[in-house]
């Protein structure tokens, strides 16, 4: 299934950390960075690192823990991102029957 990401901007991953008021480290805990040094690098200015999907996947994840995995694709572009998920593949159809 091809997936076309574009990441939320630095000044995107700044808004979402003013929207939960939450500290550096906070940010970077639940990004899954060691450091609010390592934050820094994806919500600075200069030349900073793009987040990639599964980075930002795992803190709407940890934010909205009984989210669809739909939902949480959601609130990845309401963050910034540009996601696009083409089906590639058919259905799965269950055991035993034959497919379309």
């Amino acid at each position: 299934m091809p997936i076309r990401y574009e990441p939320p901007s630095p000044r995107d991953l700044r808004a979402l950390k003013e929207r939960l008021n939450y500290s550096g480290q906070q940010m970077a805990d639940l990004f899954g960075l060691a450091s609010k040094e390592q934050w820094r690098k994806y919500s600075g200015d200069g030349a900073p690192r793009s987040m990639s999907l599964p980075m930002l996947f795992l803190a709407g994840a940890l934010l909205h823990r009984t989210a669809t995995v739909d939902q949480v694709f959601d609130w990845c572009r309401e963050v910034g991102a540009t996601i696009e998920i083409k089906e590639a593949l058919p259905p799965q159809v269950p055991d035993g029957e034959p497919h379309p």
